[in-house]
């Protein structure tokens, strides 16, 4: 979702925001095994590499190795914004009753350039729906190159910590930290410059892992 630039060009990544009670323990006061819901775009949607390769089936991998009773749902699309995991979260929530929903939205906003209020609203919706379904929510932060315009990019890269403070949820400022921000970023994603490699995928699960392991 992001085109590759080199280290200096990212603006520094959002604080870190309040952690939820533990997703494993939650799970087992309702009497039922943990479900994590990941909605998200083609970052999680495997978009140009082959199924079972990206962070989120590389999560269900971990999960499975360390003995976790977890269920992953990938309901991730490509192309897909705010405005549309709004819209289908409803749903998802209601089929699949996760313990954890993870948020990896936003930079197709960007790209399209949606007003950021907007994008925020439909991140602090979608953190509240998933809550009010007795869900914890890991939000997975993104960031533009400084070509879309400095205070762009910076005031985008914020707002997922505004977000995540403001609602007292978890975060992950940056899904692609350690990939875009390298000096040899170019070798780690696709030609089209905005998709990651699947080499790149375990080291997006690893800047994901650490907020996620502190909610299990």
């Amino acid at each position: 979702m992001v085109r590759v630039m080199r280290r200096r060009a990212w603006v520094a990544h959002c604080s870190g925001a309040a952690l939820g009670l533990g997703l494993w323990g939650h799970a087992a006061a309702q009497g039922r095994s943990p479900t994590l819901l990941v909605v998200g775009d083609s970052l999680s949607a495997e978009y140009g590499i082959a199924r079972g390769s990206g962070w989120v089936a590389l999560l269900e991998e971990r999960l499975k190795a360390q003995g976790r009773q977890a269920q992953v749902v990938n309901a991730s699309i490509s192309g897909d914004t705010t405005s549309g995991g709004r819209a289908r979260l409803p749903a998802l929530l209601t089929q699949h009753r996760p313990t954890h929903v993870i948020i990896e939205l936003g930079g197709n906003d960007a790209l399209r350039g949606m007003p950021l209020s907007l994008t925020r609203d439909n991140l602090t919706a979608m953190v509240r729906t998933s809550r009010a379904a007795g869900a914890r929510v890991l939000l997975v932060g993104m960031q533009m190159p400084p070509n879309y315009g400095q205070r762009y990019a910076r005031d985008f890269a914020a707002l997922f910590g505004e977000v995540a403070r403001a609602e007292k949820v978890a975060l992950v400022p940056f899904l692609l930290a350690g990939v875009a921000d390298r000096p040899d970023a170019e070798a780690w994603f696709q030609p089209d410059r905005i998709h990651p490699l699947a080499k790149a995928h375990p080291v997006m699960l690893e800047t994901v892992w650490p907020a996620l392991k502190r909610l299990l």
